[in-house]
């Protein structure tokens, strides 16, 4: 135990960003399963259209079938010990079916196809479990816990309500409490969202995982860790990441008839005219050619190609979606909640007014020019701001001596042979941040910051009104002030200010009640809980969270927010194609079946009929690929 209560440098490992841990695909054994299917298929595949002997390219069919069939299959025969049809078993039995008639090609591509679904699937889920350790991450392993007559690193999961802790400059908040002593600036935006560090100050609650920038804080615990604010939005992600749609899991049922449907269809195909006297290998040849001609190929592929085509459009301008589920979501949505800071802005803040105190011996740019030569050597945000603006004006920012920095009161420094003091003024309201600019003692006027709104965030807003008839809900954790002032330049009129990650969950969801199907999209770990409770969820990329980049449904890579409402259309149009390939689908499949069950269909032209569908609908998705689908106004 040590007695000293020295603050630990600034490279201390308690400042370091969370490492970031991520699945690798090779590391799931349903993708390398996957991947040898489809290779072995693509390698078969020429030789066997070039009319090779079939034993270059029997044994590779045969490595396709093993390796994509073998999980699902097992799974299928799993699921009928349980008593339920798994629709993956039915495709396998079509596959093997296929093969027993000749049609080896055809039953290959659907192992591979189902195989790399199979994989997709299991990513997606190992994918969301990084993201959510990697939120436990933010939260620090050890806490320096404070005795009689020393301190002690303790594990942060042993902190009890009422222990005092203390923690350092670019350190870790290791529990949910109260200041007791001390002044600092914490970084909260991983939890509130707001884009500025926070001034912290006796009788202030922190968040365990925000981050003390400056001076020592000594913390009275308010929350047993198990309770604080991150780990319930640990809680929250796990929770809606577990509900299932309403569609789904319709999905889910007509998938569980549709194929005891077909194994029932498919026995009486064989058994009734074997019954009658027909022939042994004429029975079996018209229930295969049943078996392949009501597999459900077509209305796979009516599906997939316009949703993927969607998503390889949408990926070239810079929208990653992150699954045909997630692109089909979009399009359903009915109404948008859009969160504040780096969403609608863009996270950092910048100079909006240079006010020189009336009748003063500085102008505008002798008033910037100074405050920027003092905040020089700061590497806090408001200090990058003002250089910047200063910079952006051409001003020569001169050189500073003697800089100090106070938390919570600013900087002082000594230019030209004078002393130069910059500090924040209290602006209630929260709209804006006000830095008073003062010489030897005399105020010479003040500078005004805001979080810089997006160049395209009205447009945004306007579109996303205009699809959805009516306009986003603004959610955000930052001031009331701050919000309104977003609201007014984007044309919002439904403002919810001041929410922690819980209250805009609770937003999302109270709309969801009232039959809504929300599109939510945020940035930060703060937006993850209500990401993953929306019906979609789209996260902004250039300064998101882990968190929220892998919880939501698509992210817009180049932080275009214009990009949402056209990834939005784009999506409508997708299930507009999905409903006319289903029609063309449900069609081929009914007269094909029709015709092998009233009169007598040819296997090959069974094949046929059934793979020209496939091929239809296939080639009237793929319709989305074109440039001109892309509507980004």
């Amino acid at each position: 135990m040590s007695t000293t209560l020295a603050p630990a440098p600034r490279s201390a490992p308690a400042a370091a960003a969370p490492p970031r841990r991520r699945t690798r695909v090779l590391a799931l054994p349903e993708a390398r399963w996957a991947l040898v299917s489809l290779v072995a298929f693509l390698a078969a595949l020429p030789l066997d259209l070039g009319s090779a002997p079939a034993w270059t390219y029997g044994p590779l069919y045969v490595v396709a079938y093993a390796a994509g069939g073998w999980e699902p299959a097992l799974e299928g025969l799993r699921a009928l010990r349980e008593k339920t049809l798994d629709v993956d078993l039915l495709m396998i039995v079509a596959a093997l079916g296929a093969a027993a008639i000749g049609q080896v090609l055809d039953g290959a591509l659907l192992i591979v196809i189902f195989a790399t679904s199979g994989a997709l699937e299991a990513l997606a889920t190992a994918r969301t479990a990084d993201s959510v350790r990697g939120l436990l991450d933010l939260a620090p392993t050890t806490a320096t816990r404070l005795r009689e007559g020393g301190e002690e690193t303790v594990p942060a999961a042993d902190l009890a309500v009422g222990d005092l802790v203390l923690v350092r400059p670019g350190e870790r908040i290791g529990a949910d409490g109260t200041v007791v002593e001390g002044t600092g600036e914490v970084d909260q935006a991983a939890i509130t969202g707001e884009s500025l560090p926070v001034l912290k100050r006796t009788g202030d609650d922190v968040f365990a995982g925000t981050l003390n920038g400056t001076g020592a804080l000594r913390v009275r615990v308010g929350r047993d860790p198990a309770d604080s604010v991150i780990a319930r939005i640990v809680t929250l992600v796990e929770e809606a990441s577990r509900t299932k749609a309403p569609t789904q899991l319709f999905i889910e049922k007509i998938e569980q008839r549709y194929s005891v449907g077909v194994v029932v269809a498919t026995l009486a195909v064989f058994g009734i005219p074997l019954a009658f006297g027909a022939d042994l290998t004429d029975a079996l040849l018209r229930a295969m050619t049943f078996m392949i001609v009501a597999s459900p190929c077509a209305v796979v592929l009516a599906t997939m190609p316009p949703l993927l085509s969607a998503i390889a459009n949408a990926g070239r301008h810079g929208v990653l979606v992150k699954s045909a589920v997630a692109m089909e979501r979009l399009g359903e949505i009915d109404t948008a909640a859009l969160d504040k800071t780096g969403t609608l802005t863009e996270g950092t803040p910048e100079v909006t007014a240079v006010s020189p105190l009336a009748g003063g011996d500085v102008d505008e740019d002798a008033l910037l020019a100074l405050a920027a030569a003092a905040e020089h050597p700061s590497e806090h945000p408001l200090a990058r701001a003002i250089v910047a603006a200063a910079r952006a004006r051409g001003l020569h920012i001169a050189s500073a001596d003697d800089f100090t920095a106070a938390p919570g009161h600013g900087v002082t420094a000594v230019i030209g042979g004078r002393t130069v003091h910059v500090g924040r003024a209290d602006t209630p309201d929260g709209a804006e941040t006000t830095v008073r600019v003062i010489r030897d003692g005399t105020l010479l006027g003040t500078l005004a910051l805001t979080d810089r709104l997006r160049a395209d965030a009205a447009r945004a807003t306007t579109r996303l009104t205009a699809l959805t008839g009516t306009a986003p809900t603004l959610l955000t954790g930052d001031h009331a002030a701050a919000a309104a002032r977003v609201a007014d330049a984007t044309g919002i009129t439904d403002v919810r200010a001041g929410l922690l990650p819980e209250g805009k969950v609770e937003a999302v969801r109270e709309q969801e009640r009232s039959g809504r199907k929300v599109l939510f999209v945020g940035d930060g770990v703060n937006d993850a809980p209500a990401l993953a409770a929306a019906h979609a969820g789209v996260a902004m990329g250039r300064a998101g969270s882990d968190l929220a980049l892998e919880t939501a449904g698509a992210v817009v890579v180049r932080d275009e927010l214009t990009a949402v409402p056209a990834v939005v259309d784009l999506s409508r149009r997708a299930r507009r194609l999905v409903v006319q390939n289903l029609a063309v689908a449900g069609v081929f499949i009914t007269v094909l079946v029709l015709w092998d069950l009233i009169g007598h269909l040819p296997l090959p032209l069974g094949v046929a009929g059934h793979e020209g569908s496939t091929v239809l609908v296939g080639l009237n998705g793929l319709r989305l690929l074109r440039e001109s689908a892309w509507r980004p106004e």
